[in-house]
């Protein structure tokens, strides 16, 4: 074997000492073919050396043994990358023996270029989960577009690997808490580097011990960045975000043209073209960015993105774009009411403040749907989560999960998990996925067993457990039959409830809730429609001589983008298009607004 296994880099006595706090990882090589072997572990050593252990092999038997060898060790390893290709027939089948032993490592397919006969092959394994990433070997010394690829592989496996880096903010709660979960899923999403410490622990109690603080108070969140440490206990989300300075108050006097009610895709895009264009433009945000797109572990078809992006990623990224135009975000807020002031809209939030704007962008997202079982909500955050809060995979490893529902989200969210849980169980009340879920993700779910199962035709009617969830109560439909099962964990994705309730009647709604718009709102009331008090309405919504803009909702200079509207397409380039789109539609309703009476639009 070449390199004989060795970890290139270890000579240096000063980083085995952080081998054992974990603050190292290994990158692993195996390829039979010399020249990618050579190629790949030349720019690996000089570029990866003095911060990882490079460990490089010509043989898949002995390069699994190194894996094995390490995950005893418990020894991180960020990635694996092995050949594929006419030396490398069997690559994709080594990457089979690398999930259960170290289940966060990005596995990486290493090909010439010119090889295009293996492609194929390779975008099939990606679909099927056994692996994450291809990139073509170096041609040259150095190759920056092969490190830039390495570089990003190995951002994705560090967002997901806690406690191996900086610690902007510590976290100390119990592992049971759900308030924790809730901090630990906020501060992940917003990309905040956090450190979590369990209080009935070594290391928590002798956290709170250095600060003269016991568990009678938790959580207790740390800010550590600050030239003198910020301790809170039980803090609210405005008390963290007051505390982080970043909730500077708006001033009651000013006017604002754009005002955006959530930070998805759709009202990121819109609060990024906006700024962009010249608008003053504030973002509003009860929690994080991102909304549901962001709890997606992977978006595989979001355009311009090959490798696929998790929804986290994408939307910090749209986030920083924004913020770089001079958007200004609120975050820990959330709207209370929508009304009129002459020819301002005025947006009430949470915190009494009321914001002044010329127009209003609403990207509220929607709220998952509830089980409604007390015994399994009083478990929220121990155990039952809804959406696929994917921060919290790595701890249920060798551990059996349940997700319930038979969606997309509910298909990635299995996949996920899979790459963590001894077993994942998919609960489905109806008798087949064709009808709710994608075709490649129904063929990764069969291609997937007996590691994740379909339980179809069933319902859970219960569960419970003391400190977390332990058990589940299923139901089958025809037959009536119930049975309990163990389970430690389970991720409910069953539809969601658009968040839209704060409009009381300040605009017309469906009866589910969603926000009618554009020619919707001439097209007669129909069965599905609210009828609201909306100013000026007849026998339609709409109360003004032109007709609405696409996305204008019926309070006039309102407008509606992403999954809270009526007839949206649940895609996040959709809501994206939604969101632009929205922001030129502003424009033409100021400029209409600044014509004199009586003149055309």
């Amino acid at each position: 074997m070449s390199e004989q296994g060795r970890f290139v880099g270890a000579e240096h006595p000063q980083r085995e000492a952080a081998d054992e706090n974990g603050e190292r990882a290994a990158l692993v090589l195996v390829a039979y073919d010399e020249r990618i072997r050579n190629d790949v572990g030349t720019e690996l050593r000089k570029r990866y050396g003095a911060d990882y252990h490079i460990s490089i092999h010509d043989d898949r038997k002995d390069a699994l043994e190194t894996l094995e060898r390490l995950e005893g060790q418990h020894f991180p390893v960020a990635l694996v990358l092995s050949a594929l290709g006419d030396n490398d027939a069997d690559g994709i089948e080594f990457f089979e023996g690398v999930r259960p032993l170290h289940p966060e490592a990005k596995r990486v397919a290493v090909v010439r270029w010119g090889d295009f006969h293996t492609v194929r092959p390779i975008f099939n394994a990606i679909t099927l989960g056994q692996l994450d990433h291809w990139l073509m070997a170096p041609e040259y010394s150095p190759d920056e577009e092969f490190h830039r690829a390495i570089t990003e592989f190995l951002e994705d496996w560090a967002a997901t690997s806690r406690g191996r880096g900086f610690e902007a903010v510590r976290i100390i709660d119990k592992v049971s808490s759900a308030r924790g979960h809730m901090l630990r899923d906020m501060f992940g999403r917003n990309h905040i580097p956090y450190g979590f410490y369990d209080a009935d622990s070594e290391a928590g109690r002798r956290k709170l011990a250095d600060m003269n603080l016991d568990s009678s108070r938790l959580p207790v969140v740390a800010l550590l960045f600050t030239p003198e440490p910020t301790v809170l206990q039980q803090p609210d989300d405005m008390e963290i975000a007051d505390a982080f300075g970043i909730m500077e108050p708006l001033p009651a006097d000013e006017v604002f043209d754009v005002v955006v009610i959530g930070s998805g895709p759709a009202g990121l895009a819109a609060g990024e073209y906006a700024a962009s264009e010249g608008l003053k433009t504030v973002v509003v945000e009860r929690q994080a960015v991102g909304g549901q797109a962001g709890t997606s572990s992977l978006i595989r078809n979001y355009p311009g993105f090959p490798q696929g992006v998790s929804g986290n990623k994408l939307a910090f990224s749209m986030y920083l774009q924004a913020w770089s135009f001079g958007t200004t975000f609120h975050f820990m807020r959330e709207p209370t009411g929508l009304s009129i002031d002459g020819d301002l809209r005025v947006i009430n939030l949470n915190d009494g403040t009321r914001v002044h704007t010329r127009s209003v962008v609403v990207a509220t997202g929607v709220a998952y749907r509830r089980l409604n079982i007390d015994a399994l909500d009083d478990l929220m955050g121990r155990g039952v989560f809804y959406g696929a809060a994917v921060s919290e995979a790595p701890a249920l490893e060798g551990k059996d999960v349940f997700v319930v529902g038979g969606g997309n989200s509910a298909g990635q969210a299995a996949m996920h998990l899979a790459k963590y849980a001894s077993k994942v169980t998919v609960l489905v009340r109806s008798e087949t996925l064709a009808e709710s879920m994608s075709e490649y993700l129904i063929t990764l779910i069969r291609e997937s067993a007996p590691r994740i199962e379909v339980i179809y035709n069933t319902e859970i009617v219960g569960g419970g457990g003391v400190e977390q969830l332990d058990r589940l109560e299923i139901r089958d439909r025809s037959s009536g039959e119930e049975r309990r099962l163990p389970a430690a964990a389970l991720f409910v994705l069953i539809g969601s409830q658009p968040r839209t309730e704060w409009l009381s009647t300040a605009v017309v709604r469906d009866k589910w809730g969603f926000i009618v718009t554009g020619p919707d709102l001439r097209s007669g009331a129909g069965d599905d429609t609210l009828r609201l008090e909306v100013t000026g309405a007849a026998d339609d919504a709409w109360g003004l001589d032109r007709a609405p803009l696409l996305l204008e909702t019926s309070m006039p200079g309102v407008f509606a983008v992403g999954d809270v509207r009526r007839g949206s397409v649940k895609r996040v380039a959709s809501a994206v298009g939604e969101g632009a789109i929205a922001i030129q539609q502003v424009h033409r309703y100021l400029e209409m607004e600044r014509q004199p009476m009586g003149s055309k639009p």
